[in-house]
């Protein structure tokens, strides 16, 4: 292990290392593997960098992987025999050499690999860390793709940009992908694929109804995904929202993706303010905590009286706080009220997750608290956690308070009580030791990013978490009004997210049935109200996803409804009028896998193209966590069907051969839309 370049690492030692894997290499026994990247994580440094020199002397060529997070290359060398060695080069991996046509759907990962493998030609060691720097085009008349390499390589070659393209390109290998590469401007390199390329990319997502082609992620990671988070006695909110979608998503594509994610749901079920309530509820509405049923409404009215009486009446908080004391202890009656209360909030977030077709495992703050004193203890043993005003303080390195002294992170409160520090803390232990971990995700607003900061080094300093797992706040903006203030009601109130979504539904029902009416078109009481129902809740969820996630947005119910537009219901009406394209040409009984695809319009090879970019799309959702950038993918999706439905006819094609190429077009469209619109937690319409 080593590192080397940008991390300033031992260039002695690197070079040792594969002298010691040359010798392997040349005893002809054993298996090399190499790997070499850098993490996208401004915690982790460079893990190092292999040698142009190296993959020269053994015919081993660049292979660029995503994997959650990192950026890597790597290698897989059978030693068993030194003839073999180019043809055992990354075998298992998925990779071929570069004469082959290639498998992978991923264009873009293909044209990476061969713009590194010409650099390396070109320049030798000079290029071994080089960027192919590959981009989509952003116009057609640049082709598909454009490499920029070469005005950055320049530099440090001290050549003309011009020149180290001329370089790059005599060197490249891509007549199987692309016609000849185009040289433009100061050193650009536009890159068009072939139109049996495009074609044979197609054919694959064809063939694979479920997946399009999409691999499954080898090896995969275990993923916790901590989202949604609402608080016991509290009704959710519109706060919520935004967690609760996004985490959705980000778990849908990564189980799509082959990991193993585990979504917990971090509720605030325990606290001082349980004392509170309890002790309130024992005076007026002992039922309640004696078992009997209480609507969510009634409980949260029953916690704001018990917090302006414990604010104002000095008994009542002395006695509240001796019943948390109960409550921590076990107390029988105490602790089956607090069971009680939990129980009644469940079964009201459940109908809320039901509506949202939301799956997630319930596993709160009071699950770690046998945990918490021993989270203190290991801080205190490794000199971590010192004394400070009475209170137990983690002080952290390079943040620093106003005085310029270190700020501290308080783990235990000078009475002996525990902070969320501490809770996350134990989370974070629980989850890396025991759910095995390789990746965990916070979807919080933005408004805890600086808690997450705190958590995380105190975290890796302590070693409840090693370096080989990524932490990973996912902050979100807030949820304004159309006004660019807080959403909230008329009176003021804070926005419940049951009443949101039940008045979405409403409006969408209201707007389906003017529509009839305008059609004069007749629709049975169950298609309007089960049409209504997915119409409003998709509309409310993709205004959250095709939003920014960093970014604050303004709630319209009007724009989040319109048919035209990056909304839920242009997408949900794409997909349908595929659907009922289909339906009307007769398409089921076409063989889709014997259909030769044509693509002499421009309008059908434009469609190609976007269409076989959903891997790199899935790729970049997958390291970003960014649902926008899938709506905005499908969103370009549909307006590039709708235009190549103006300019080809399907039913009036020309030919019996031209008609079935464009509804595999048309299908692959529909499968393209389906499959993005699940990952978005949204369920497509066959007709609307």
């Amino acid at each position: 292990e080593n590192s080397r370049g940008d991390a300033g690492g031992d260039k002695e030692l690197c070079d040792k290392a594969y002298e010691e894997i040359d010798a392997v290499i040349a005893a002809e026994t054993g298996t090399v593997f190499i790997i070499e990247g850098v993490r996208r994580d401004p915690e982790m440094a460079c893990l190092g960098f292999v040698p142009g020199g190296f993959l020269a002397r053994h015919g081993l060529r660049s292979a660029s992987c995503s994997r959650t997070g990192r950026v890597f290359k790597a290698w897989r060398v059978r030693c068993s025999a030194a003839s073999s060695l180019k043809e055992e080069t990354r075998e298992g991996m998925g990779m071929k050499d570069s004469k082959e046509q290639p498998n992978s759907v991923d264009v873009r990962e293909i044209l990476e690999e061969r713009i590194s493998d010409a650099m390396l030609r070109a320049f030798g060691d000079s290029a071994g860390d080089a960027d192919p720097m590959l981009t989509a085009a952003t116009k057609d008349e640049f082709g598909d793709y454009q490499c920029n390499a070469a005005m950055s390589f320049a530099k440090k070659m001290k050549q003309k940009p011009r020149d180290v393209a001329a370089k790059i390109v005599e060197e490249l290998q891509v007549a199987d992908l692309c016609t000849e590469p185009q040289i433009a401007g100061p050193g650009f390199i536009n890159l068009t694929l072939t139109t049996e390329f495009i074609q044979s990319k197609l054919r694959l997502m064809l063939n694979d109804n479920d997946r399009l082609g999409i691999e499954k992620r080898n090896p995969p990671q275990r993923i916790v995904v901590d989202f949604s988070s609402p608080n016991v006695a509290k009704e959710m909110h519109v706060g919520h929202l935004r967690s609760t979608i996004i985490g959705e998503s980000i778990s849908r594509l990564l189980e799509f993706l082959g990991h193993e994610v585990i979504r917990l749901n971090h509720i605030g079920d325990w606290g001082t303010q349980f004392g509170m309530l309890i002790l309130y509820l024992k005076e007026v509405a002992p039922g309640v905590i004696e078992g009997e049923e209480v609507d969510i409404g009634d409980l949260v009215s029953f916690y704001k009286k018990a917090k302006v009486k414990f604010d104002e009446d000095d008994e009542f908080r002395t006695n509240a706080r001796k019943e948390v004391v109960e409550l921590q202890a076990g107390n029988e009656q105490s602790v089956a009220a607090w069971r009680h209360l939990c129980e009644q909030s469940r079964k009201e977030f459940k109908k809320i997750y039901d509506a949202l077709d939301v799956t997630i495992e319930e596993r709160g703050e009071s699950f770690y608290n046998p945990y918490l004193k021993d989270v203190v203890t290991s801080l205190q043993e490794q000199g971590l956690a010192v004394e400070d005003d009475g209170a137990q303080v983690v002080f952290l390195d390079g943040i620093a308070n106003r005085d310029g002294s270190n700020q501290g992170l308080i783990v235990q409160k000078s009475d002996g009580g525990f902070m969320y520090s501490t809770t996350d803390l134990a989370a974070m232990k629980y989850r890396t030791s025991v759910d095995r971990a390789e990746r965990i995700l916070y979807v919080t607003d933005v408004g805890q990013a600086f808690h997450f900061e705190q958590v995380f080094q105190v975290g890796r300093r302590a070693g409840f978490v090693s370096d080989t797992v990524a932490l990973e706040h996912v902050p979100f903006g807030l949820v304004l009004g159309e006004d660019g203030k807080k959403f909230k009601t008329r009176s003021g109130a804070t926005v419940k997210l049951k009443d949101l979504l039940d008045e979405a539904v409403s409006r969408a029902e209201e707007d389906i049935v003017a529509r009839l009416k305008a059609e004069d078109r007749e629709e049975s009481e169950e298609f309007i109200r089960s049409s209504s129902r997915k119409v409003g809740l998709s509309a409310v969820i993709y205004a959250d996803l095709k939003t920014t996630r960093t970014s604050n947005y303004r709630f319209s119910f009007d724009k989040m409804l319109a048919l035209q537009g990056n909304t839920a219901p242009y997408m949900l009406y794409a997909y349908a009028r595929i659907q009922g394209i289909n339906r009307k040409v007769g398409s089921e009984d076409l063989d889709l896998a014997s259909v030769e695809i044509v693509l002499d319009d421009v309008s059908e090879k434009s469609l190609a193209r976007h269409l076989i970019r959903l891997p790199r799309i899935l790729a970049e959702l997958e390291i970003e966590l960014k649902p926008h950038i899938l709506c905005d993918y499908i969103f370009e999706l549909s307006q590039k069907f709708n235009q190549f439905y103006e300019r080809c006819s399907i039913a009036n094609a020309d030919s019996e051969e031209l008609k079935r190429s464009r509804l595999v077009l048309a299908q692959l469209t529909a499968r393209v839309l389906k499959l993005s619109l699940h990952l978005l937690d949204i369920k497509p319409l066959e007709r609307l």
